[in-house]
């Protein structure tokens, strides 16, 4: 840690004792990497740094994990899959499609690629990866209807049941595709949601709360969105864009959300949550103290990090052996 500059005086006061040595340790790293200014900076500079940041944190795969990558089309758009497999697994139960975060402008298959391997070693689970269109050159509906045609690709490649798993933008995506394929032959199995943007209002709640945390502060989630809608604001009316607006919450596969409570995203899961319950939906949500935006990274430097990843892999290999829901 020493190497680093410590950074929590940059931060509001109460942070130092909401969040431990370790998560300090992962926000001091993550700053040499990718700054707090980093919206001011261009799209490609914004992404170089963000690979950078991930590859620093980016182990080893395990030996047991195998990838091969693909691709399919989407509306004239070449859209690249990463396939994952176990080799020390037989007969999985069910295959995950995952679908990475980055504010839906940064990522891909690489920023994602330890997380997904280390999730496949886990689970023993096959894992589809997808790298869908980025904005500011892809505005919504391109990265939603990417990934639901890796789902429907997926659907028609295997019989097995599948599972949506997505940390923040992709948290957002998989919702959509729940809520687009609910009551559908192919409805997924379950849905495991990380630190998700649902779309609620940025200038309530926790978005105010925690307007100036570490990881994603709210003048980041505004810069997100913005650019997500190529500033035409009416496309977040659209429970394709913000699943939070639905006005339909029954009926959707078995969720399980993990939020961090130093989060401004913190209420979109909470609602979320909370909306499928009334609707009587099978819903599980774990709000995790001490942990922020973005931790999944942290998960080899942080007890509390790695205590949040191994429930979500606990959550994904429960889903896969629950039952022929969706199938």
């Amino acid at each position: 840690m020493s190497e680093f500059k410590d950074t929590r005086g940059s931060y509001p006061e109460k942070y130092a004792t909401l969040l431990d040595e370790e998560m300090w340790a992962f926000i001091n790293q993550t700053a040499h990497f990718y700054a707090d200014d980093s919206v001011e900076w261009s799209i490609h500079m914004q992404r170089a740094k963000y690979d950078k940041l991930c590859a620093a944190f980016s182990p080893p795969r395990p030996a047991s994990v195998v990838s091969e990558d693909a691709a399919i089309e989407c509306e004239g758009r070449r859209v690249e899959l990463r396939h994952y497999q176990n080799t020390h697994s037989d007969l999985p139960k069910a295959h995950v499609l995952f679908i990475h975060g980055g504010g839906f402008v940064v990522g891909g298959l690489q920023s994602h690629d330890s997380i997904c391997a280390d999730m496949v070693a886990a689970t023993g689970l096959p894992m589809t990866a997808v790298d869908y269109g980025l904005a500011p050159e892809h505005t919504h509906p391109a990265d939603t209807n990417d990934s639901l045609a890796a789902f429907d690709h997926l659907a028609a490649q295997t019989d097995l049941p599948i599972i949506l798993v997505g940390d923040s933008a992709g948290g957002n995506l998989c919702a959509a595709i729940a809520h687009a394929k609910r009551g559908k032959h192919r409805q997924p199995v379950g849905q495991v949601l990380i630190y998700p943007g649902l779309g609620n209002d940025v200038e309530h709640g926790s978005f105010v709360d925690h307007a100036h945390a570490p990881g994603i502060t709210q003048a980041d989630t505004r810069f997100y969105k913005a650019m997500r809608v190529g500033r035409d604001e009416t496309l977040l009316q659209s429970a394709k864009c913000c699943p939070l607006i639905d006005d339909d919450f029954s009926n959707l596969s078995p969720t399980r959300i993990h939020t961090a409570d130093c989060d401004p995203l913190k209420d979109d899961g909470l609602d979320y949550a909370r909306k499928m319950a009334v609707a009587g939906g099978d819903v599980k949500i774990h709000n995790w103290a001490g942990l922020i935006h973005g931790h999944l990274r942290a998960r080899y430097m942080s007890a509390k990090a790695k205590a949040c990843f191994e429930a979500i892999v606990e959550d994904v290999a429960l889903l896969a052996y629950a039952g022929d829901f969706g199938r």
